[in-house]
């Protein structure tokens, strides 16, 4: 399960069984997210979580870096035996905003900002389901 992070929404995605494709699964508000987590978990396994880790351009941490950590250590508190790994999210936002405009949307549909974080934390898994395959 993959995460782009952000203080007013998180984007999840998840995986197929076989870890080949990723697919958004929902945006959830910050304060909501470990319920949310709790109830999915009692229906489904969850191997790992990936947390898009936000960069500036020359690598350094962003200024949303730190809200990042506080939620990593929010994972980790609730969900110990589940491992956490980070994965650099540079320009998925930009990728999933391309991918709306191009996608046939209605505009009110593509201004939804729920469907860019959505994308978001699917192009953070299957970039994370990529590199893990190709190692």
């Amino acid at each position: 399960m993959a995460f782009d992070y952000g203080t007013k929404r998180i984007g999840i995605a998840v995986t197929d069984p076989l870890q080949i494709i990723a697919t958004g699964l929902d945006t959830i508000h910050p304060k909501d997210i470990i319920e949310f987590l709790k109830k999915y978990m009692q229906i489904e396994r969850i191997e790992r979580f990936i947390v898009g880790e936000p960069k500036q351009m020359d690598g350094s941490a962003s200024q949303s870096a730190p809200h990042v950590k506080g939620f990593i250590t929010t994972l980790k508190k609730n969900f110990p035996t589940i491992p956490v790994q980070t994965l650099d999210e540079r320009f998925t936002s930009k990728i999933a905003s391309a991918t709306i405009a191009q996608s046939g949307l209605k505009k009110s549909d593509r201004q939804r900002k729920e469907l860019i974080d959505t994308i978001s934390a699917t192009l953070i898994l299957q970039s994370y389901l990529e590199r893990k395959n190709f190692s």
